[in-house]
């Protein structure tokens, strides 16, 4: 299957020849301190606020793929405030200053200063990031994982989902494995799932006692509910109703079973694949209904929780890591800050 009969043409597009806009994305805007600049973003909140002498401004949170940044309208925030809406993509023009530890953009005067884009007015890749990864060799290895399964009834029940079902497929390779958290990018499932199977798959030579192909097939399968949870638009990564109601692991044993039903597989097979899924967020106050109680299970749990969190270490140090800065943010994913790795003599 080519990923031409898998993934719409502007899509291929994109990964094949990815544009760079002239308009600035807010990691670059620590370059830019003291310039005028038109940056397009979303408005992920805003609030009209009254200083102390009386005196009201817009404050707003603009976001695109790379980052987020506090922009304040001290001219027409009224105004504004009733034309805009959150989740607006705008064209802001202002200027970048340091402000209180963090970088600002200080809208102009002028009343055009803040425009609303329409969705064929700006770059879908500005709010939709996609994996650097070749998307089409991800999915060739997936197969080869999938072929790899020994036990017929299982390797059929895999291929029906994401060999056979177009529709299914075409989705999971352009899916995100989150919207913020850890792989949070089109493609981002497909690696996501390439890589914990990749390691799943390894620690087989370690451990011989491991059921290879429950293993394999559970890595394969933990996440799919995440194609049914997320949904890519124009202006980024969001949450479905079905998801926001329901979540990925609900899904994923719906998207099971549904699959299961139309192949032939011993119930106690399927048992273990759905404990997989059910189990795969390892404790219940990480929102796993079940804890892992197969040593096929907790590996899964294992590897895949160690994948999210690498996925988080790596995006820190991609947007975080400039000039002489040797420590991240705190970040509450990780509960921690993060060393960015300059070496530097300190006192």
């Amino acid at each position: 299957m080519k990923l031409e009969d898998l993934l719409p043409k502007d899509v291929i597009d994109k990964l094949r020849e990815r544009t760079k806009s002239t308009n600035p994305y807010i990691q670059e805007l620590s370059e830019k301190t003291k310039e005028n600049v038109e940056l397009i973003g979303r408005i992920v909140s805003k609030k009209l606020q009254e200083s102390k002498d009386g005196k009201k401004f817009l404050l707003m949170t603009l976001s695109d793929r790379t980052g987020s940044i506090r922009a304040v309208d001290w001219y027409n925030a009224e105004e504004n405030d009733m034309r805009l809406a959150e989740g607006d993509v705008i064209l802001a023009k202002g200027r970048v200053v340091f402000f209180e530890g963090h970088l600002q953009l200080n809208i102009e005067k002028d009343k055009d200063a803040l425009i609303p884009l329409n969705e064929d007015q700006y770059d879908y890749e500005r709010f939709v990031e996609i994996t650097k990864r070749n998307i089409e060799s991800l999915y060739q290895k997936l197969i080869e994982f999938i072929r790899d399964v020994q036990d017929r009834e299982i390797r059929s029940l895999i291929e029906t989902l994401l060999v056979h079902d177009k529709e299914f497929v075409s989705a999971f390779i352009q899916a995100p494995a989150g919207v913020s958290v850890h792989h949070a990018y089109m493609g981002g499932l497909l690696e996501h799932t390439v890589d914990v199977t990749t390691m799943c798959k390894r620690i087989c030579s370690v451990y011989d006692f491991l059921n290879r192909d429950i293993l394999i097939a559970g890595a394969i399968l933990h996440d799919i509910g995440k194609v049914k949870e997320y949904k890519i638009t124009k202006k980024g990564l969001e949450v479905t109703t079905e998801g926001e109601l329901k979540g990925h692991i609900a899904l994923g044993l719906e998207v099971l079973q549904q699959t299961a039903s139309k192949v032939n597989i011993a119930k106690m097979k399927l048992l273990q694949l759905e404990h997989i899924v059910l189990s795969h967020h390892g404790e219940y106050e990480f929102g796993s209904p079940v804890l892992p109680k197969t040593v096929e299970a907790y590996v899964v749990h294992a590897l895949e929780n160690m994948d999210s969190k690498l996925s988080r270490f790596r995006v820190i140090n991609e947007k975080q890591k400039n000039g002489d800065k040797m420590w991240s943010d705190f970040d509450k994913h990780l509960g921690r800050r993060v060393w960015l790795g300059r070496w530097k003599d300190e006192d």
